[in-house]
């Protein structure tokens, strides 16, 4: 099976590049949809990160050309900091995260993240990771999955749900994701699909997936992190799918926004945003400073949305460092 993974804002992403040189971090490279793009209209050199191996292989297969240009790394973004160590960088000029599930991971039935095939309960985007979605389903406490359905999914019947599947439990081992979608079709009154234009499972593969792959914890982690290691002008840019992805970005930028007074950066910078030496002669540029670009997240518009509907909740989120 071909990887395939549409690029969501493929233009807003190139136009909010500081400039077509230096060092760009995709952290998600998927099949590599938007850094071929980038490496066909820059200079720019690449570390394209991926966890899925599978991801790994279909974007060495696309971007062989660029092969000059380009290097890849089978790891999860959240290990940045080692990774861009082991090749003595110090600064990039940008990083990418598109938080999306590929097409590929989610056409691939042998992955399971779908609840519209039937398939082994897996959701690991690193095959390699030792926890699976059926090992969290089958071995975690109800209160946890409860929490974890209501947390992660928003899912209002999350008791019910996690109740059910603790009695199923006791009987059989829960491994499919039929068995699953079963089980919250069963905690749902039988006119739900008939008043609700989402299938009542949704909410709840979302969750399994989130906690299967740890995502919300990592990327709270990550964004403060990856930062740091923006070259002056860099940018940090994030396209989210849901919520509480979205949530997590908005918060992070801001708060690394707002971290230094306005008072001291009324000091230090001009109203242009450029350094304003004469304003503050002895001021120390030793503290980082941030911008957030995007003070409403991008979203799809309509000619991107009817060639790929999947494009419909991205949101993209961009902050740029000052000093």
């Amino acid at each position: 099976m071909e990887f395939k993974h549409q690029p969501v804002l493929l233009k807003e992403v190139l136009d909010y590049l500081p400039s077509k040189t230096g060092i760009f971090v995709d952290g998600t490279l998927g099949g590599g949809g938007h850094t071929k793009t980038l490496l066909e209209k820059s200079q720019m050199k690449v570390i394209g990160i991926d966890q899925d191996l599978e991801a790994i292989f279909a974007a060495k297969k696309n971007l062989g050309v660029f092969a000059d240009r380009i290097e890849f790394v089978h790891d999860n973004f959240s290990n940045l900091p080692e990774i861009l160590q082991s090749k003595k960088i110090n600064k990039v000029d940008a990083i990418l995260l598109d938080l999306g599930v590929s097409s590929y991971q989610l056409d691939n039935k042998a992955r399971g993240f779908s609840f519209q095939e039937d398939a082994p309960l897996d959701m690991r985007m690193n095959q390699s990771a030792k926890e699976s979605a059926a090992e969290i389903i089958n071995n975690y406490p109800e209160e946890d999955l409860a929490g974890i359905f209501y947390d992660y999914g928003e899912e209002r019947n999350s008791r019910k749900i996690a109740k059910n599947i603790v009695l199923t439990r006791k009987e059989r081992k829960i491994e499919t994701t039929n068995q699953l979608v079963k089980i919250v079709e069963s905690s749902f009154p039988a006119n739900y699909k008939n008043k609700y234009k989402i299938h009542p499972a949704t909410r709840v593969f979302q969750a399994l997936r989130i906690e299967t792959n740890n995502e919300l914890n990592i990327l709270k982690e990550f964004i403060p992190t990856a930062a740091e290691f923006l070259a002056g002008d860099g940018r940090l840019l994030i396209i989210s799918f849901h919520s509480l992805e979205d949530r997590i970005v908005k918060h992070a930028f801001r708060d690394l926004e707002e971290k230094y007074s306005d008072q001291y950066k009324h000091q230090i910078f001009s109203s242009e945003g450029a350094f304003n030496a004469l304003s503050s002669p002895s001021a120390k540029l030793s503290e980082s400073c941030y911008k957030v670009l995007t003070k409403k997240p991008i979203e799809a518009e309509g000619e991107e949305i009817r060639q790929n509907p999947r494009s419909r909740s991205a949101k993209l989120r961009v902050l740029k460092k000052l000093i």
